[in-house]
């Protein structure tokens, strides 16, 4: 089978693959050195989210904080009206009533919302977390593997993994807060990427069983013609959740700000990987396997 001229995605995923490559490198280097910043969802500390009637500043709370017994510096957070203050020990109830008093004193109208998480809840949050990732790329590895073939499960599966470890990488990077919401928004993004990869897939399958593909170049013109004929469903598809997603980063709360910034960049290196990643390694998992064919000894 014969497709028509389309644009060469094949080719120009080798720029992505330079690009993705940088971003996985530079991630290692700062989970390696860095590692994530862990809200308190996921260690030992108390978070003390408050909501004030005006704003207040740093050089106002920070002496207010001080002899209050608590041996640990707060990490200070303020918002709109807001202030996120948050310790790496578990306050009792005497420096909960204390520091609630002192922030009282410079809002009298201020309200609390105080989360405590214990080293053994920590640890079991942290360990449920990576359970949820994995178990999910499993049930996709073997959902794809039935439906299509290993080559195809693997370049998903590894498209799942770029898209995943590059949100993390960046949350590293720039040392953005992770707490449930992310792994909820990592969870989301991997469902996306999923859906959209088995899209593309399916179309190089349709167009595998009604051609006779001899060469890698006719390999190559299918996976072309497949990702052309289901580009401007996956644009659609990915602006109309990045839409949806950057006005929840724009507008949403402060509980939901990190998911939602995991989730538009999730988003883009998504739609990028179903095009540039997947399809591509699929083509060359494909290659291995007419040249191991083509090499293979004729019985005697």
């Amino acid at each position: 089978m014969r497709f028509k001229k389309d644009l060469d995605f094949v080719h120009l995923s080798k720029y992505f693959y330079i690009f993705s490559i940088t971003v996985t490198v530079l991630g290692i280097v700062f989970l390696a050195t860095l590692g994530l910043n862990y809200s308190v969802d996921f260690k030992a500390g108390s978070n003390v989210d408050v909501s004030l009637s005006k704003n207040i500043t740093q050089e106002e709370l920070k002496p207010a904080l001080e002899g209050l017994g608590i041996s640990h510096e707060p990490e200070i957070t303020l918002g709109e009206k807001r202030v996120n203050i948050r310790y790496d020990e578990v306050l009792d109830s005497d420096q909960d009533a204390a520091l609630q008093a002192a922030v009282t004193k410079l809002d009298d109208k201020a309200s609390f919302e105080v989360n405590t998480v214990d080293t053994e809840m920590a640890k079991e949050l942290a360990r449920n977390a990576i359970y949820a990732v994995l178990l999910s790329c499993l049930g996709i590895i073997v959902y794809v593997s039935i439906r299509f073939e290993w080559r195809f499960a693997l370049a998903a599966i590894v498209a799942l993994m770029h898209d995943a470890f590059i949100v993390v990488a960046i949350f590293s990077i720039f040392r953005l807060e992770v707490d449930l919401t992310f792994i909820v928004a990592v969870l989301t993004i991997i469902g996306y990427s999923i859906n959209d990869t088995i899209v593309i897939f399916d179309r190089i399958r349709e167009n595998l069983r009604f051609g006779k593909q001899k060469t890698y170049e006719d390999l190559k013109q299918l996976v072309n013609h497949s990702v052309a004929q289901t580009l401007m469903r996956s644009l659609y598809t990915a602006f109309t959740v990045f839409i949806a997603a950057f006005f929840l980063l724009i507008l949403g709360g402060e509980s939901i700000k990190m998911f939602s910034l995991a989730m538009v960049i999730g988003l883009m290196f998504g739609a990028y990987s179903s095009i540039f990643i997947a399809s591509p390694l699929w083509l060359v998992l494909k290659k291995r396997q007419k040249t191991a064919v083509k090499n293979k000894p004729a019985k005697a």
